[in-house]
């Protein structure tokens, strides 16, 4: 005789999983939370949203981005991830221009590189992975702070 699961423990699946995930996302809007992890009977879901980085930084860090031209806002950064020389973050994790605090930029705009130079650092889980150039060409425009967090498929930087 099969055993029927209780239903307090039964695991949503198929169409349930994204009811689910559906619900957890109207939660966010409506509490304006930035991210809920819930766990139920084996099952582990997450959903998180996009937070604006400049919202959150404090006035000094803001106004030291104002005065950096090399750097893109955020709306530009949309119309950055087309161009046909950007280099996209491979990772998600915490950009960095130097190998530590004070040193010397491994880029700067105007820059020449060629293929395999380092354009950055990109810390993920206390892992410090350098992002070599995939092309050869002049850098143009650094698209993230030194010490910003990014995103998988980010424009970084654009070489031409």
């Amino acid at each position: 005789m099969a055993r029927q699961p209780d239903d307090k423990s039964a695991v949503k699946t198929g169409s349930n999983d994204s009811a689910l995930i559906r619900e957890l996302a109207l939660l966010l809007d409506e509490t304006s939370l930035t991210e809920i992890e819930i766990e139920r009977a084996g099952l582990r879901v997450r959903v998180a949203r996009n937070v604006t980085i400049a919202a959150a930084m404090p006035p000094s860090i803001q106004a030291a981005a104002a005065a950096a031209p090399a750097v893109a806002g955020p709306a530009a950064l949309a119309d950055m991830a087309k161009h046909p020389g950007v280099v996209p973050s491979p990772m998600v994790g915490t950009a960095y221009w130097a190998s530590e605090p004070g040193a010397k930029p491994f880029i700067e705009v105007g820059a020449k590189v060629s293929v395999g130079q380092t354009l950055l650092i990109i810390e993920a889980m206390k892992t410090m992975n350098q992002i070599p150039s995939p092309r050869a060409g002049t850098v143009t425009q650094i698209l993230v702070e030194d010490g910003q967090p990014v995103e998988f498929g980010e424009p970084l930087v654009i070489i031409e």
